[in-house]
């Protein structure tokens, strides 16, 4: 009890820094003129989101990043609040984050306005990223490889864990980013999943890797006191592709990674949607499968409101993060 205590009140703390910085990185970005830029071919209701400050991961990283810090120095000098083991997913976020801030920029003052960087570089920056982690995982942290649902034991994978915990870190970093396209969407679903992966890591007892865990939770909920609609700020790749490989590693760290389509259930059926819209178009001589992929957009435009589309979806997270923690209690 007194772990899961500690761990609830690192995530009230993370949110109070993250509102009180909020506002000032509000003005900060307002004053870089870093505003959102709109696709022409998307849905027509959102263009009077145009110009609002993005960038805003770093409302996210930064709090989470200074918390982890300082309680890891707290540990050095005996107290026993965080341990070498947060360091990874630290590094993912903080890595990850970098690597979206740049994008960011590009595609608003850079060389590549409106795009951001190119599709292949970015991609080929996140492949290795993600096998650092994941050598990092098998050979510096050893974590359990796979945990599958009613067998006590984890499971060895050899060589093909590599391969696959790098293709769900950079899978899971683009699907959030897909996901991020509305109003608190992102936000809610990524603060709901990793509230489900930090009472697995309670469970597990994993208690350094839980406490980290529940300190983006309250960062998270302290983004969508300003990213909730109408919307002051947008969280960007800066924020989506970090908060996508922390979550993937924390799936990947606890041996669960089995049941994170399940938690995630809505950022996967994101990429899947963009994956399906691209293949129908290309093989059906420009037949759309949706109305607009990702498929929150899909919603909207069957005339769903924006916040309906959110709270939905938010609603089925919620019940598909209890179904997957159920299959994991499965003995």
């Amino acid at each position: 009890m007194r772990q899961a205590s500690l761990a609830l009140a690192l995530s009230f703390l993370a949110f109070i820094m993250t509102v009180i910085w909020g506002n000032p990185l509000i003005q900060l970005l307002k004053f870089f003129k870093v505003g959102k830029i709109i696709r022409e071919e998307g849905p027509g209701s959102h263009i009077e989101k145009l110009g609002t400050p993005t960038m805003g991961g770093f409302m996210i990283i930064a709090p989470v990043l200074l918390l982890t810090v300082l309680l890891n120095a707290a540990t050095l000098l005996g107290f026993d609040i965080l341990g070498q083991s947060v360091l990874i997913p630290l590094l993912v976020m903080v890595s990850f984050g970098i690597l979206g801030a740049i994008d960011d920029w590009e595609g608003i003052r850079g060389s590549r306005k409106g795009l951001g960087m190119r599709a292949r570089t970015k991609l080929l920056a996140q492949i290795v990223l993600g096998l650092g982690t994941a050598f990092a995982l098998k050979y510096i942290v050893n974590v359990p490889e796979m945990y599958w649902p009613g067998y006590p034991e984890p499971l060895s994978l050899g060589g093909w864990y590599i391969p696959i915990a790098t293709i769900i870190i950079v899978g899971f970093s683009n699907a959030v980013n897909f996901t991020d396209g509305l109003d608190g969407l992102a936000g809610l679903i990524s603060a709901t999943a990793f509230a489900a992966y930090g009472g697995i890591a309670l469970l597990q007892e994993q208690w350094f890797l839980a406490r980290f865990c529940f300190t983006i939770v309250g960062a998270l909920f302290g983004f969508l006191w300003f990213n909730v609609h109408p919307a002051e700020l947008f969280m960007g790749d800066t924020g989506s592709l970090a908060i996508g490989a922390t979550l993937a590693t924390f799936a990947l760290m606890t041996g669960q990674w089995l049941v994170l389509p399940v938690i995630a259930i809505i950022p996967v059926s994101e990429i899947i949607s963009v994956v399906l819209q691209v293949l129908y178009f290309k093989y059906t001589g420009g037949k759309r499968l949706f109305k607009m992929a990702p498929l929150h957009h899909h919603f909207e435009l069957l005339g769903w409101s924006e916040t309906q589309v959110v709270q939905r979806f938010w609603l089925a997270t919620l019940i598909a993060a209890m179904l997957g923690i159920a299959l994991i209690l499965v003995e």
